[in-house]
């Protein structure tokens, strides 16, 4: 046999049986966010999942489900079920949502942590509608930022070159053992071959408090910033090791900042021991773990370093 065509069947065959063992898995959504519509109405939206369990667990994006009245999923044999939101998180951007059934397919989830630059990863999904489209390619990038629509960055993403379009967001990226290593997540566009997957490593730490709490539960001090450059007389006055920070430029009425009478104006270089740069390092150190627990905030107020003192409280869920 030819060598080129031997390794040309390698690899059709890699993708084939990744597909074979995860395309049961992967279903469409279609999501409405107004009134019950008659039989027959187009969806006002829809996108792809994965289910992950035998009962009915599935993971999508939280873009595609986000805010809708009503969902339905159309599984790979045409059956179709309506879907509970069972959580979903749109500074991840993920979602897990429940189907009842009997004999339903679920994938494996794999390990992100141990993808490498130039694996072959596949994508399955329903772009502009059209059930399990497949397409292939490689890790482009491991280690990705992309803002969420949310607001808040999201760290670890996987860039591929795998092509996505409309209708793909939620499905699964998958690796050449069919292990789910990804949820699809975005492209952007006018750009070819610049698409990016949750990991799943990510998606399953969030989906399991989905699960739980049916949320994620965060930090929260009620200012809102932006990023500002520190004057170097300033940063070397005061010993700051960064050159930029976070402004406040509002303080939520009775939130931990205003009982910790933050004011518009201030700069926050620290948060605990951990150099604020940024809104996102803010963002990143304001984790559960940090709910109820008394914690300083290192800021310059009119060229004076002060530390205060305050007390994050639980996030506030957004509809």
């Amino acid at each position: 046999m030819d060598p080129e065509q031997h390794l040309l069947d390698a690899y059709s065959q890699a993708v084939t049986q990744a597909v074979e063992r995860v395309g049961p898995a992967v279903v469409k959504i279609d999501v409405g966010h107004g009134p019950p519509a008659g039989k027959g109405a187009r969806p006002d939206g829809s996108g792809s999942g994965v289910l992950f369990t035998p009962d009915g667990l599935l993971l999508t994006n939280s873009h595609v489900v986000h805010g809708a009245r009503s969902r339905e999923v159309t599984l790979p044999d045409g059956h179709r079920l309506p879907a509970d939101l069972v959580g979903d998180d749109p500074d991840t951007d993920l979602a897990v949502l429940r189907v009842s059934g009997s004999d339903l397919a679920d994938a494996t989830l794999g390990d992100s942590g141990s993808l490498k630059v130039g694996q072959l990863v596949i994508a399955i999904g329903n772009p502009f509608g059209f059930q399990a489209t497949v397409t292939a390619g490689v890790v482009s990038a491991l280690g990705r930022s992309l803002r969420s629509r949310s607001g808040r960055l999201m760290d670890n993403i996987i860039q591929t070159d795998a092509a996505l379009n409309p209708g793909s967001s939620g499905g699964p990226l998958v690796d050449a053992r069919g292990q789910v290593v990804g949820i699809n997540t975005a492209v952007i566009f006018p750009a070819q071959g610049l698409c990016f997957a949750i990991p799943v490593n990510t998606a399953r730490f969030v989906a399991t408090h989905l699960i739980r709490d049916g949320r994620i539960r965060r930090a929260y001090l009620g200012i809102g910033g932006q990023h500002v450059t520190l004057r170097r007389r300033l940063a070397r006055e005061h010993g700051v090791a960064a050159e930029t920070a976070l402004m406040v430029v509002h303080v939520e009425t009775g939130s931990p900042a205003h009982r910790a009478s933050l004011a518009e104006g201030d700069i926050v270089i620290a948060f605990g021991d951990q150099l604020v740069t940024g809104v996102d390092d803010l963002h990143g150190a304001l984790t559960e773990a940090r709910i109820g627990v008394p914690s300083t905030l290192t800021i310059l107020r009119r060229g004076e370093k002060r530390v205060v003192e305050v007390v994050p409280v639980e996030s506030p869920s957004r509809d």
